[in-house]
């Protein structure tokens, strides 16, 4: 983008800031629905024309997007009858076609080449998350869906999000990848057990029917990618560029639908569930770090299981929230950490790379 354009935006950037903000003091918030909404989305674009600040861009406009919905929810809940909240499942089917069809066997290969990466990665995604979001639910006071929510969000497994974290960090990419395929395929089976087990005091749990779901979600579209890349790697290079935006599209809208359908929750309670999950994703990634440091791990490798602990893949734990029936309730948290984690992830990947990781030795 040329400077100059950069320069005019972030001047309108600064203008729209302060003129909502003195609507929202002076007029009410209510009334400074259209000046947020511009400053999120004009802001998004300036930082596009910024190397240090583009990382930052398509956070700011999950901002933008979550804001229309908050001050225009009637817009995103239905048109003419039909509920925007059935678009939920297969877009995450679409999301995770995408995944398998950038997957390939050497994915899970990492299994062998870097066995304890693989097994201390998983563990700790699978324990240190769903137990932190346990106890800030226990802790939370919120009605008994909502806490369930924040417990979803822990059990679920990483997302693709890391894996861009991962590369920005100077972290072990293959590393990162490797995890996030082997707990995605793990989540069928694991996240309805740690589901039943923590979130059952919270809300009805039917363990054989969330494994469904996520089979549905996840195994059956990770397979179709898996046999397209397989048969037609290299022939559909549009379809590789495109899905990468498809995806993030794709989790904007779900993102939006979920707070449209839960904004009177959201309003209610917001701000402490804004803490509670920021609490959730930043210990995620200190007791991630901290467990890999503890377990003798290099420095890539700690930085890896840190970004793939802390960032979960919140789509998934909206599809979840969709089919039992609880979008506006158990799908908040996850509606809530989804942006949260890209921006505290984008902090944690520039300061990363800043710091390079001392070279690997070599044994004599």
């Amino acid at each position: 983008m040329n400077p100059k354009i950069t320069k005019v935006l972030s001047i309108v950037t600064g203008v729209f800031f302060l003129a909502a903000l003195a609507t929202s003091i002076f007029s009410g918030i209510a009334n400074a629905g259209p000046l947020w909404i511009g400053f999120f989305f004009i802001c998004a674009i300036a930082f596009l024309g910024n190397p240090k600040l583009k990382g930052f861009a398509y956070s700011l406009m999950i901002f933008g997007a979550v804001t229309t919905s908050l001050y225009y929810p009637v817009y995103f809940v239905e048109y003419d009858g039909f509920k925007f909240s059935a678009l939920i499942v297969p877009l995450i089917q679409v999301i995770m076609f995408g995944m398998g069809t950038s997957m390939s066997i050497k994915d899970f290969l990492g299994v062998i080449k870097m066995p304890k990466g693989v097994l201390v990665g998983v563990m700790c995604q699978f324990s240190i998350m769903p137990f932190i979001g346990f106890t800030l639910a226990s802790l939370s006071g919120f009605p008994s869906e909502i806490a369930a929510g924040i417990i979803l969000i822990g059990c679920s497994p990483s997302g693709m999000a890391s894996n861009v974290m991962s590369y920005l960090a100077n972290a072990n990419l293959a590393l990162s990848i490797t995890v996030t395929s082997i707990t995605t395929l793990l989540a069928p089976f694991v996240t309805p057990f740690l589901m039943g087990w923590l979130a059952g005091e919270f809300v009805e749990i039917n363990v054989i029917d969330m494994m469904w779901s996520i089979v549905k979600m996840v195994i059956i579209p990770i397979g179709a990618g898996l046999i397209f890349n397989y048969f037609l790697r290299g022939k559909a290079k549009w379809l590789d560029d495109l899905m990468p935006i498809i995806s993030m599209a794709g989790i904007a809208l779900i993102i939006v639908i979920i707070t449209a359908a839960g904004r009177n929750s959201l309003l209610e309670i917001g701000p402490l569930l804004i803490i509670l999950v920021l609490v959730h994703n930043v210990a995620g990634y200190f007791l991630g770090y901290g467990a890999s440091k503890l377990l003798r791990m290099n420095e890539r490798d700690c930085r890896t299981i840190a970004i793939e602990v802390g960032m979960q893949n919140g789509g998934l734990a909206s599809g979840i929230a969709k089919e039992m029936g609880k979008i506006a309730t158990v799908g908040l948290a996850p509606a809530v950490f989804g942006p949260l984690m890209n921006i505290t992830g984008s902090i944690l990947a520039s300061y990363w790379h800043k710091k390079p990781t001392e070279p690997e030795k070599i044994p004599q």
